[in-house]
Protein backbone atom coordinates (compact mmCIF):
# COMPACT_ATOMS: atom_id res chain seq x y z
CA UNK A 1 0.00 0.00 0.00
CA UNK A 2 2.95 2.29 0.64
CA UNK A 3 4.18 2.00 -2.98
CA UNK A 4 0.74 2.88 -4.34
CA UNK A 5 0.62 6.05 -2.20
CA UNK A 6 4.00 7.16 -3.52
CA UNK A 7 2.89 6.64 -7.09
CA UNK A 8 -0.37 8.52 -6.55
CA UNK A 9 1.53 11.40 -5.00
CA UNK A 10 3.99 11.48 -7.91
CA UNK A 11 1.14 11.53 -10.46
CA UNK A 12 -0.60 14.36 -8.60
CA UNK A 13 2.56 16.46 -8.41
CA UNK A 14 3.47 15.91 -12.08
CA UNK A 15 -0.02 16.78 -13.34
CA UNK A 16 0.00 19.89 -11.16
CA UNK A 17 3.33 21.00 -12.63
CA UNK A 18 2.08 20.37 -16.17
CA UNK A 19 -1.10 22.35 -15.43
CA UNK A 20 0.85 25.32 -14.09
CA UNK A 21 3.21 25.21 -17.10
CA UNK A 22 0.26 25.30 -19.53
CA UNK A 23 -1.24 28.25 -17.62
CA UNK A 24 2.04 30.21 -17.77
CA UNK A 25 2.43 29.56 -21.52
CA UNK A 26 -1.17 30.67 -22.08
CA UNK A 27 -0.60 33.89 -20.15
CA UNK A 28 2.56 34.62 -22.16
CA UNK A 29 0.75 34.08 -25.47
CA UNK A 30 -2.13 36.34 -24.41
CA UNK A 31 0.32 38.99 -23.23
CA UNK A 32 2.24 38.94 -26.51
CA UNK A 33 -0.92 39.11 -28.62
CA UNK A 34 -2.36 41.91 -26.49
CA UNK A 35 0.85 43.93 -26.79
CA UNK A 36 0.46 44.15 -30.58
CA UNK A 37 -2.68 46.28 -30.28
CA UNK A 38 -6.29 45.60 -31.17
CA UNK A 39 -7.05 42.90 -33.67
CA UNK A 40 -8.65 44.19 -36.85
CA UNK A 41 -11.19 42.23 -38.88
CA UNK A 42 -9.96 40.76 -42.15
CA UNK A 43 -10.62 42.64 -45.39
CA UNK A 44 -13.68 41.55 -47.40
CA UNK A 45 -11.43 39.92 -50.01
CA UNK A 46 -10.24 37.43 -47.42
CA UNK A 47 -13.80 36.27 -46.77
CA UNK A 48 -14.37 35.28 -50.40
CA UNK A 49 -16.59 38.25 -51.24
CA UNK A 50 -16.47 39.65 -54.73
CA UNK A 51 -14.96 43.09 -55.12
CA UNK A 52 -16.74 45.29 -57.64
CA UNK A 53 -14.58 48.02 -59.09
CA UNK A 54 -16.49 50.79 -60.86
CA UNK A 55 -14.84 52.12 -64.00
CA UNK A 56 -13.48 55.65 -63.85
CA UNK A 57 -16.00 58.19 -65.06
CA UNK A 58 -14.63 60.76 -67.48
CA UNK A 59 -16.26 63.84 -68.92
CA UNK A 60 -18.22 63.08 -72.07
CA UNK A 61 -18.14 65.83 -74.69
CA UNK A 62 -21.54 67.32 -75.61
CA UNK A 63 -22.77 66.40 -79.06
CA UNK A 64 -22.87 69.27 -81.57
Amino acid sequence: MKLENKRSRWVAISTGVISIAIAVVYLLVVFLLDRQGPLLPPPPEALGGAVIVAPAVSAVPQPE
